[in-house]
């Protein structure tokens, strides 16, 4: 019995391991950068408003402090936030490969806006546009829920590359 529960552990552990590369890899924009170029550690960094309230403003990365993670080029604000990163990518990360939470939990991949985020359980969300945020946070348990289900089964090519609704990232793009 204990080689059986056992067994299901490792099983059910390989699997959750594995879904967040199956819907493809990180999102790219038109930067050519990872969250459009902003510190996807600065984020952790911030202070948190409450739900129903915008974020502080994102933290632009520089375009000579990068590092790759999954698929794509990661910008920082400072050495030490990529050292942080480099540690640990996985934590720092957005969730579903920075594609919009709120997409994910209706079933599709969006792009996001790396102005509108949210710490939820030491994990990084991001939207699109500030109404699909209203929307989000109105039930963030139940949208996560709907989105960590959706996620697996997503196409696993990226979101289009078409501009986020009103955003222009401070991050000039990759030549």
């Amino acid at each position: 019995m204990t080689r059986f529960v056992l067994a299901i552990s490792v099983a059910a552990t390989a699997l959750i391991l594995t879904t967040s590369a199956f819907a493809g890899p990180q999102y790219v924009d038109r930067t050519g950068y990872a969250v459009s170029g902003y510190d996807v550690v600065a984020y952790f960094d911030l202070d948190q408003n409450p739900v129903g309230m915008a974020q502080p403003a994102a933290i632009p990365g520089r375009a000579d402090i990068t590092a790759e993670y999954n698929g794509a080029t990661f910008a920082f604000s400072s050495k030490a936030n990529r050292a942080r990163f480099l540690a640990d990518p996985a934590t720092f990360a957005p969730q579903y490969d920075g594609h919009c939470a709120y997409g994910v939990a209706k079933g599709s991949k969006v792009p996001a806006n790396p102005n509108l985020w949210r710490i939820v359980d030491g994990k990084l969300y991001l939207n699109i546009t500030p109404d699909v945020v209203l929307d989000w946070e109105r039930d963030i348990p139940a949208n996560l829920t709907r989105s960590t289900a959706n996620w697996v089964s997503l196409d696993p090519k990226p979101a289009s590359r078409r501009g986020i609704p009103k955003f222009k990232s401070p991050v000039p793009e990759k030549n």
